[in-house]
């Protein structure tokens, strides 16, 4: 039972890191208690998504008329989409299933602690144990909901992220308590299919907070046209689930007097992640953590030699493509290739409601707290032809770029998929692009993209159409 690495978790950080390592001609072993994929394959990044999908469609097909095509009145499956979902869900677990074999990896089902000596006891689900041991050891345990002290989740009045993705009845009213990515994803799909939607979030900005302000500011007007009531600068002090429904008191942080009191079916909580760090052996070992994180160097390395950490678990974004990222450096640095560590102020996030939400670097403010000098640009969508030809002219493009130089700080967008657009945007970063350099960049036309270019022209004095 001895292996060259062994990773516990096999999440977008773990089954990653068992691939490349394979690949690079090590022996592996991925200890997963669940399914493979983690959260992200099975509850998070792609059932969501086809959810959304979902939510898309019908909003589509209720909207035909405005494309010139006439149907009858479409009526939500609320079971129906579910079923896609984790239909799509176990689809792509089979698909780790089956790389898992391609590549040789073995898999050992069951939870995984770290013992002395380079070691691994994993419990299987009848509670036996077995020892593995390698030299090296990645955790990638990933994290789960959050759950506030004034949200107690019981899935069933008070859910989180998985039970809102498998709920057997359609909620007629939903509080969502937190405006990120989770949150305003829930709130745009359950609002799309006909549930009354509130959302409460604790920061003044409001709907994605960690967003630069105007997209929070078009983000709001959208959902709010939508029918969505968007409460920012507030707070849940509790909620009282003893009757048929849930009673959410919420207090507003501007003024601590103004209660109020909101009726509804179910509250989702959608307050961030916590870190899979309990049972895991960090304690025995000494492996330093820092609220509730474990603390690495550049290649993930812990204060424990032989033992390293990604994802979730480690300071820094909580998402799939940063756990992914992690998990090839520290791979890579293991075996001994030529490695960079990774530059986290070129991660982009993407948020999928609608309209998307798409971002790369510095905000404005932050630029300018920086102390730099700026040119920004914005070009919006209305004024695009492949957006009115689309009947997609929310939203805009953001740019910003440092005045002396040219260097593009940041890069903001709301719109029709502006998640594939942002790409374009990270490789500029990366490889030092100049605001005039993507300014002479021929970009295709009628395409979305072209808002980019459009963008930089407005923060340069040269737009054409606008």
């Amino acid at each position: 039972m001895e292996f060259d690495v062994i990773i516990i978790g096999s999440g977008p950080g773990g089954y990653p890191a068992a691939i490349r390592a394979s690949q690079l001609g090590m022996k592996v072993a991925v200890v997963e208690k669940e399914s493979l994929g983690g959260v992200c394959l099975n509850w998070g990044c792609i059932p969501t998504k086809a959810l959304l999908k979902s939510a898309n469609v019908f909003d589509y097909i209720n909207h035909a008329e405005d494309y010139g095509i006439k149907v009858a009145k479409p009526k939500a499956d609320f079971g129906g989409m579910i079923s896609r979902s984790r239909g799509v869900a176990d689809g792509m677990s089979k698909g780790v299933q089956f790389l898992m074999k391609k590549n040789k990896v073995t898999v050992i089902e069951g939870f995984g602690k770290l013992a002395r000596g380079k070691k691994v006891v994993v419990t299987d689900a009848a509670g036996k144990k077995k020892e593995y041991s390698a030299p090296h050891i990645i955790l990638a345990t990933g994290g789960r909901a959050k759950e506030l002290p004034s949200l107690p989740i019981d899935d069933k009045k008070i859910i989180a992220y998985r039970k809102a993705m498998t709920m057997e009845k359609q909620p007629k009213k939903m509080v969502v308590v937190g405006a990120g990515a989770i949150g305003v994803e829930f709130a745009y799909f359950y609002n799309s299919i006909g549930t009354e939607v509130t959302v409460v979030e604790y920061m003044a900005q409001g709907l994605v907070p960690r967003e630069d302000k105007d997209i929070s500011k078009e983000l709001t007007k959208v959902f709010k046209k939508a029918g969505i009531k968007v409460m920012a600068n507030t707070a849940v002090t509790s909620v009282d689930t003893s009757g048929k429904g849930c009673k959410v008191t919420v207090k507003s942080n501007k003024d601590g007097s103004k209660e109020e009191v909101i009726d509804c079916d179910v509250v989702l909580s959608a307050a961030g992640v916590t870190p899979n760090t309990e049972g895991i052996g960090l304690e025995a070992l000494g492996i330093k953590t820092e609220r509730g994180l474990v603390q690495v160097d550049e290649y993930y390395r812990t204060n424990v030699p032989g033992i390293y950490a990604i994802g979730d678990i480690v300071p820094g974004a909580a998402l799939a493509h940063v756990a992914t990222a992690e998990a090839l450096i520290c791979v890579e640095n293991i075996a001994g290739e030529h490695v960079q560590p990774m530059d986290y102020g070129n991660i982009p996030s993407c948020t999928y409601c609608a309209p998307e939400v798409a971002s790369v670097g510095m905000t404005e403010a932050a630029a300018k707290e920086a102390g730099y000098d700026l040119k920004v640009g914005k070009f919006p969508f209305s004024a695009s032809g492949k957006a009115s030809a689309a009947g997609a002219k929310e939203g805009f493009v953001k740019v910003i770029y440092d005045a002396k130089y040219g260097e593009l700080l940041g890069a903001h967008m709301i719109g029709a998929n502006v998640t594939e657009m942002i790409a374009e945007m990270v490789v500029a970063r990366k490889l030092e692009t100049t605001g005039h350099e993507i300014l002479k960049a021929v970009h295709p036309h009628p395409t979305m993209s072209e808002a980019i270019m459009e963008a930089t022209a407005q923060a340069y004095g040269e737009v054409i159409h606008l």
